[in-house]
C-alpha cells in the first residue's frame, strides 16, 4: 500500500494512534501513550471537553472565515501549535526536525522539548520560528549556561516547564520496558526485530547517519545516549528551585518567555508579576500528577489573574470542537502532542501534514456550523456547561 493510500485512510487524529501502536516498539509508543499512575488525569483532560456543548447560531454569512491567531507579533495560520515532546526522533527519523518543518511549512507554533535528541541549534536552522522548551538544571550553576544557550542558537521565544519538581511514577513506562537510557536487553532487542520498519527505517538509520542518539539540550552541554548498558542520565532533583530562579532567567531572557504548567490562579497571578510574557495552562497531558485538575477546567480562573498576555492550552486536545471549546473559553491557542508524534511515525512528513490539515478542517468546518468567522467572536456564551456525565 502506497503512503498516499495509507494516509488516505487515516481521518482522524485518533487513526493516527492506533496505526502508530501497531508501528511502533512497545517501549517507545508506552512511553508516549502513557501517563501515570492510574491514569486519571489522562482521561480527565479529555473527558472535560465533553461538559461543554455548543450554542450556534444560524443564516450567518460564513463565507469569509479565517482561523489566523497572532501570537507575540507572529501570525499564524491557525490556533494550534505542536506542544515539546522528548524522544520524538525514537518514535520517528530526525522527528524534531520532521515536526518543526511540517509546522513551517503550515505556519503554526512549534515547541521543542529539552528533553530531544537533536542539537537544538540544527532545529532553529531549518525552523527560526520555532519556541524552545527548557526543563530547568536542577544544578542551578547550571541554568544560566543552558539559557545562554539557548539564546546564542537563535530562538526568539522560551518556554520554561515548571511541573516537574520530581520524577513522575510512570508504572506503564517499567510495563512496557522503557526506561532513559534504554537497557539492552533480550526483550528489546526482540521489539525491534518484530517492528521493522522501525527498526531500519528509524533506529538504525539514525546509528548509520548520525550514530548513538543523545539528549542534546537538557543543559548547555550534551547528555546521556538514549541507550546504554552503564550510563545514566543526569534526573537531578528540582525541588529546590522558586520564583526567585525564574526572576533571574527573565532577566536574562531579552525575548518573550512562557511559564508551562500553571494550573492555580495564584501562580498565574506570580508568572504576571514576575514579568512572563504568557502561561500555558497544562498538566503536562496526565504525565506527572495523577488526579491533577483537566486544564480546560482552570481556563477561566487562571484568565482572571493573567490578563497581560496570551493564555495557552495543551492537555487533551485531539479535534476542532476541543480546539474552538477552549478558544470560546478564552485560550489564545492550544497545544498537541501525541498527535503529532504519532503522525510523524506512522507517515514522516507527509503524516504529520496530514494531521495539520485534518485539525485545521475541522476547525474551519466547526466555525462554519458554529457561525462564526473569526475566532474572537467565540465567547464563553458560545458553550453551555452541562456538567460531567
Amino acid at each position: 500500500m502506497t503512503q498516499t493510500r495509507a494516509l488516505s485512510k487515516i481521518l482522524s487524529l485518533a487513526d493516527f494512534e492506533r496505526a502508530a501502536a501497531k508501528r511502533l516498539p512497545k517501549p517507545i509508543f508506552g512511553y508516549v501513550s502513557g501517563a501515570c499512575e492510574d491514569c486519571h488525569s489522562l482521561r480527565a483532560n479529555r473527558d472535560v471537553f465533553a461538559e461543554y456543548e455548543f450554542v450556534s447560531r444560524i443564516l450567518v454569512d460564513i463565507s469569509q472565515r479565517s482561523q489566523s491567531v497572532e501570537i507575540f507579533g507572529h501570525q499564524y495560520n491557525a490556533p494550534f501549535g505542536m506542544a515539546p515532546m522528548g524522544i520524538t526522533s525514537m518514535s520517528a527519523y530526525r522527528g524534531d526536525v520532521v515536526l518543526a518543518e511540517a509546522a513551517k511549512r503550515a505556519n503554526i507554533p512549534m515547541i521543542m522539548s529539552g528533553s530531544s535528541l537533536i542539537k537544538m541549534e540544527e532545529l532553529i536552522a531549518v525552523a527560526p520560528d520555532a519556541w524552545f522548551q527548557a526543563y530547568l538544571p536542577g544544578k542551578v550553576e547550571q541554568i544560566a549556561p543552558l539559557i545562554d544557550r539557548v539564546a546564542t542558537a537563535g530562538f526568539k521565544t522560551l518556554v520554561i516547564t515548571v511541573d516537574t519538581p520530581s520524577s513522575a511514577n510512570r508504572e506503564n513506562n517499567v510495563r512496557t520496558g522503557f526506561s532513559t537510557p534504554l537497557r539492552p536487553s533480550v526483550r528489546l532487542a526482540w521489539e525491534g526485530i518484530s517492528h521493522p520498519r522501525w527498526l531500519f527505517g528509524t533506529f538504525l538509520k539514525t546509528l548509520m547517519r548520525h550514530g548513538m542518539p543523545h539528549f542534546e539540550n537538557s543543559f548547555a552541554t550534551r547528555g546521556a545516549p538514549i541507550m546504554s548498558a552503564n550510563v545514566m542520565r543526569d534526573f537531578s532533583s528540582r525541588g529546590h528551585l522558586h520564583w526567585d530562579h525564574v526572576r533571574e532567567i527573565r532577566a536574562r531572557w531579552k525575548g518573550p518567555m512562557v511559564i508551562k504548567g500553571i494550573l492555580h490562579p495564584a501562580d498565574a497571578a506570580l508568572a504576571r508579576q514576575y514579568g512572563m510574557d504568557g502561561v500555558i495552562v497544562s498538566n503536562h497531558g496526565g504525565r506527572q500528577l495523577d488526579g491533577a485538575v483537566a486544564p480546560l477546567r482552570m481556563l477561566p480562573q487562571i484568565l482572571d489573574q493573567f490578563k497581560d498576555g496570551p493564555v495557552m492550552l495543551d492537555s487533551g486536545v485531539r479535534r476542532g470542537t476541543d480546539v474552538l471549546k477552549a478558544i470560546a473559553l478564552g485560550a489564545r491557542c492550544v497545544f498537541l502532542g501525541r498527535p503529532f508524534n504519532y503522525a510523524a511515525a506512522v507517515g514522516g512528513p507527509a503524516g504529520v501534514d496530514h494531521a495539520i490539515s485534518l485539525l485545521s478542517q475541522e476547525v474551519l468546518r466547526n466555525m462554519a456550523m458554529m457561525g462564526v468567522n473569526q475566532l474572537k467572536e467565540l465567547t464563553p456564551a458560545s458553550l453551555i456547561h452541562v456538567g460531567r456525565a
